[in-house]
């Protein structure tokens, strides 16, 4: 153990000589080159397809096409985001308050990256660091080794063009380890965690500044006002992207009754098999095993799913994902729970009322935090949500898994990861992006003196209530 955490040590140490060069070096034209060397490492078509292949046969997780759209639509979002932003040095002045404020690196990153997306959130990742004058250390899980390694080969050729040291962009080395990861998480100037909750506590518990998402657990409302077909479109898109690896992937939708056949029947027409009740037991002994997932169904295509769960002679032709009715929320169920693989929970609902406590419900067992989605023209209903349900996003007639995480047609920020707040304990409850992996420092002058009256502050109190 003591061989291995010293190998980190090492890795660490040149990632802060080489920080400190990157800043020392530091121009925002630089960092955004270095983005956009990173980002098109990935783009670049023919290696997209040939690392998103990769990744499908090493981790056995996902589909290779989605991948190919995933790992290009989130890296141009990013880079949209970030296009035009000035993220080092000095970046304003209050003159009212005499206040100039300055952006300066954490330093070294540590970022544990999931086997879900072993190529979207280690760029994402990467790029927030670099487009803000830090180094980066990635530690991928054991089955994301190698497509990190040849996408990392690629990045150091690119930034050795701009005379980049390959030391900016590490990854742990091989083969990984919890004792390797945790004495990463110990050095690090900032950890910054998506995956397992498991890893989530170990980086707040590492004695380092972390920053770690929480669970996620989609819940999707369907009320009376909703456009089925077009709620159920965006839903099977949701559900079957990428073999539903997404923490973004509806797990549960509720229908009000008004349209719960209707949607159920729009569902179908999108590739939903309906399962009766053997069935929908069938499927939980297949995909749970003492409340805990295997991997026979996880993120697994639509063949095999009915292959493993002998639906394939039953299930009509076109079939994508499957529903499976529930009347029971519980923790000790595991329909209740994150399911990773081409079906969802199906409820349904007397009105919204009962739709929005039985969501509220399901995501206090897991998913607090997270995000819900509501199809409905009724938009009162979603600030409903936001003021009455846990939830830091409430995603309105989208498809969840695009839209959580920022898409071209919505306002939130392009990220792979998704603070959760309080709820979800973590420590932010927005999406990760680049203002995360900065220090602001203020240089505060003096100005004329601004000190209230007892009146100015307590008048209308006192009037109130007396003193």
């Amino acid at each position: 153990m003591v061989e291995e955490t010293i190998v980190v040590d090492t890795i660490v140490e040149r990632a802060r000589v080489a920080q400190q060069a990157y800043e020392n070096m530091g121009s925002q034209e630089l960092f955004d080159s270095a983005c956009q060397a990173v980002a098109w490492s990935l783009m670049e078509p023919q290696r997209n397809r040939q690392f998103a292949e990769l990744a499908v046969n090493e981790t056995g997780l996902g589909n290779a096409d989605d991948k190919v759209r995933k790992n290009h639509n989130k890296t141009l979002g990013l880079m949209r985001d970030l296009k035009g932003v000035k993220s080092f040095g000095h970046v304003g002045d209050d003159e009212n308050l005499e206040l100039s404020t300055y952006l300066r690196p954490k330093g070294v990153i540590a970022a544990i990256v999931p086997s879900t997306n072993p190529l979207a959130t280690p760029v994402n990742n990467t790029i927030n660091a670099l487009k803000t004058g830090n180094a980066i250390i990635l530690a991928p899980s054991p089955k994301g080794v190698r497509p990190l390694q040849v996408l990392l080969e690629e990045i150091h050729t690119a930034l050795g063009k701009l005379g980049l040291p390959a030391d900016l962009v590490q990854m742990v080395p091989v083969p990984p380890s919890k004792p390797k990861t945790e004495r990463l998480m110990n050095l690090a100037d900032l950890v910054v965690v998506t995956g397992s909750q498991s890893n989530v506590r170990a980086g707040y518990s590492s004695g380092t500044p972390a920053i770690g998402v929480g669970a996620g657990n989609v819940v999707t409302i369907v009320d009376e006002t909703a456009n089925t077909a077009e709620a159920a479109a965006k839903i099977a898109a949701s559900k079957t992207f990428d073999n539903a690896t997404s923490c973004s992937s509806e797990n549960a939708v509720i229908a009000v009754d008004a349209v719960y056949d209707e949607l159920v029947a729009a569902l179908a027409e999108e590739g939903g098999f309906c399962l009766d009740e053997k069935q929908v037991s069938n499927l939980e002994s297949i995909h749970w095993h003492g409340g805990r997932l295997t991997n026979r169904l996880l993120a697994k295509d639509i063949d095999v799913v009915l292959s493993e769960t002998q639906l394939d002679e039953v299930a009509p032709e076109g079939t994508r994902f499957l529903l499976a009715p529930q009347t029971v929320i519980n923790g000790d169920h595991p329909m209740t729970g994150e399911k990773m693989a081409r079906f969802l929970a199906l409820y349904r609902a007397s009105d919204f009322d009962e739709a929005m406590q039985k969501a509220i419900a399901i995501q206090s067992i897991q998913g607090a935090g997270h995000s819900l989605g509501l199809h409905s023209s009724d938009d009162s209903r979603a600030r409903r949500l936001a003021m009455e349900a846990r939830t830091c996003r409430v995603i309105v007639n989208q498809a969840h898994c695009f839209a959580t995480g920022g898409f071209f047609n919505n306002g939130l920020p392009f990220s792979l990861s998704m603070g959760c707040g309080s709820w979800g304990g973590n420590s932010i409850d927005g999406n990760l992006n680049w203002e995360h992996f900065v220090n602001r420092v203020v240089v505060a002058r003096t100005i004329e003196e601004r000190r209230p009256s007892l009146d100015d502050i307590f008048a209308d109190y006192w009037e109130k209530f007396g003193q």
